[in-house]
């Protein structure tokens, strides 16, 4: 067994007693799918940004990165204003819906017929982009290890339905925050590496094979602005409506709702300048790397990050990137995983098919639902790798523009524009569905070209980016042009409607206060567990410093051990301030 894969399993037996560890905690559905609202927010930050993060984001964004240079950073910055957009406004109010579940929010303001279609219309846009994360994954593995991609899908699937099934949203949001340390403290460590190996910065961007800062393959620069224009309008709407709130559904109070936004964002600006530096070296001072992957085929530049820890990072440091990219596509698939399981079990199980169910049975059907929305997810991911000529970065994108985004846009502007009929929640969602196969599948390439009569064809990228900014602009035109007509037929709600959309806003205005002594105990109790957690995962990493290899090697060990190892131990000192407090 080389020292690579032990690291890995390691990393899987250590993920697996997070869930086990947790499983006291869950002993509701609410405890269950949010934790009982009772997290702290650096918790709650680090789920938040999580979910925008996986190992798509090593292959598919690496892979653009390395191609296009600093265009694909546009896309996370992105990301980061939807998060402070959140700190500033939204993250609370999601705070003080005061649901289990998301989709329960949407039934308030649009009732129980856009309650399942909502229900079911969000679950593939899910269930296909935690197929392509563990798709994503697949690349590095077989990369590494030689492993068929297949195997890597199945199994790697599987462990993360045994954690998210055995604690719940405990499980996985207590996973989430040790996930993001173990992966910013290695890809810090590799950023330096870069940094030096680079001769710095500038020295990199000066020898970047092509246009720096727009990236290569584009006649037109119109396409280009539009593109960044409306992948800023789709992560606005992405992040700030209340199908999303479910990241801050778990935060034990409206303050800490804000904080936990705070943080998402402040590591949203970050990463990306540390992530990228990698494949940027690759682009400059390695371009030809892709023929060491060979079998790759067209997507042999998805494995420009892997290429750099490969042929620059010393021994063992493969095995802890490998654990990093676990970590990054387990903490995206097992928030998915369980709010689907969530909206399930709450929003048709529950109301629809057994309305007096008691909570024991509820949970036993939550986990039930956790297995089989696993299989899916396995099942989806297969199939995307069967697709050898598509792009993943492409295809995340398209995933959010034609069907995430429209589903957005009810919900977005539900919460401004108060006087619509309830139809108006299902109807838009049937509008979006066709301006997305409009715009999306049958629309081409030629047939803009003919219209438009441009002098040059459209290359590749300018037709993926042009594709992805139409759908957006039409999305926001026609589908959120529909919504905002309904409001011509309002006519009113029936008393027993109006009195539950008076509550939603009533709710949504009210600040969530959290106190008392049980609470403090958890708090306590939170602290304690993640900072013993996170403590013995920095002690294994600063021993993979006695690792055969260079000096400089051994100091990267210990570098990004030590920073694992600091934090757990600052939460451990937390949690003992905090006891003697509530003693005193």
């Amino acid at each position: 067994m080389t020292i690579d894969t032990f690291v890995v399993l390691a990393y899987f037996f250590f993920l697996m007693a997070i869930g086990w560890m947790f499983r006291k905690f869950t002993t509701s559905t609410s405890d269950y799918f949010r934790g009982g609202g009772k997290m702290l927010w650096w918790m709650v930050g680090a789920t938040a940004f999580m979910t925008q993060f996986s190992a798509w984001t090593f292959t598919g964004a690496a892979g653009r990165a390395f191609s296009d240079g600093f265009v694909v950073v546009i896309l996370f910055l992105a990301n980061a204003f939807g998060y402070f957009l959140n700190y500033i406004y939204f993250a609370p109010k999601f705070r003080q819906l005061r649901v289990v579940t998301a989709i329960e929010a949407i039934r308030q303001r649009f009732g129980k017929t856009s309650e399942q279609f909502f229900t079911w219309a969000g679950m593939p846009d899910s269930l296909i982009s935690a197929g392509v994360w563990l798709n994503g994954l697949a690349i590095f593995v077989a990369a590494v290890f030689n492993i068929p991609m297949e195997a890597t899908i199945v199994v790697t699937g599987l462990v993360l339905m045994l954690m998210a099934v055995t604690g719940g949203s405990w499980a996985v949001v207590a996973s989430d925050f040790m996930q993001m340390l173990v992966i910013m403290a290695v890809t810090i460590t590799c950023a330096i590496a870069a940094y030096f190996a680079g001769g710095g910065l500038g020295n990199i961007v000066d020898n970047f094979q092509g246009d720096f800062m727009l990236g290569n393959n584009l006649n037109y620069v119109s396409i280009f602005i539009l593109w960044v224009v409306f992948i800023f309008v789709k992560q606005f709407g992405v992040m700030n409506n209340s199908i999303n709130a479910y990241r801050y559904l778990c935060a034990k109070d409206s303050d800490n709702a804000r904080k936990a936004a705070g943080l998402a964002c402040i590591l949203m600006i970050v990463g990306p300048l540390i992530w990228f530096l990698p494949p940027w070296y690759m682009a400059a001072f390695q371009p030809d790397f892709a023929a060491q992957y060979a079998s790759m085929g067209s997507k042999a530049g998805d494995a420009a990050y892997l290429a750099f820890v490969q042929n620059v990072m010393p021994a063992g440091m493969v095995g802890l990137l490998m654990s990093a990219m676990f970590a990054a596509t387990m903490s995206s698939m097992d928030s998915g995983l369980n709010r689907n399981a969530g909206i399930f079990v709450m929003n048709f199980y529950s109301p629809i098919v057994r309305p007096h169910a008691s909570q024991k049975e509820l949970v036993a059907v939550s986990k039930v639902t956790t297995i089989v929305m696993g299989l899916i997810i396995i099942g989806i991911g297969l199939f995307i790798n069967s697709l050898k000529h598509l792009s993943l970065f492409d295809i995340v994108l398209n995933i959010g523009a034609l069907i995430g985004f429209p589903m957005l846009i009810p919900i977005l502007l539900g919460m401004w524009i108060r006087k619509t009929p309830d139809w108006a929640g299902w109807a838009t969602l049937i509008v979006g569905g066709i301006v997305s196969y409009i715009f999306g599948i049958a629309l081409t390439a030629d047939d803009v070209q003919n219209v438009f009569g441009l002098e040059h064809a459209l290359t590749a990228r300018e037709w993926a980016d042009l594709k992805v900014g139409l759908s957006l602009a039409a999305h926001v035109v026609f589908t959120g042009g529909f919504f905002i007509a309904s409001t011509l037929l309002y006519k009113g709600l029936t008393p027993e409607r109006e009195a539950e959309v008076e509550q939603l806003f009533v709710n949504w205005n009210t600040p969530v206060i959290s106190e008392g002594e049980e609470q403090q105990n958890l708090d306590t109790k939170q602290r304690s567990m993640l900072g013993k957690l996170i403590s013995t995962a920095g002690f294994g990493i600063l021993i993979m410093a006695l690792i055969p290899n260079e000096p400089t090697g051994r100091l990267l060990f210990l570098l990004c051990g030590s920073i694992v190892l600091s934090v757990g131990i600052l939460l451990v000192n937390a949690s003992k301030t905090g006891a003697v407090k509530q003693a005193a």
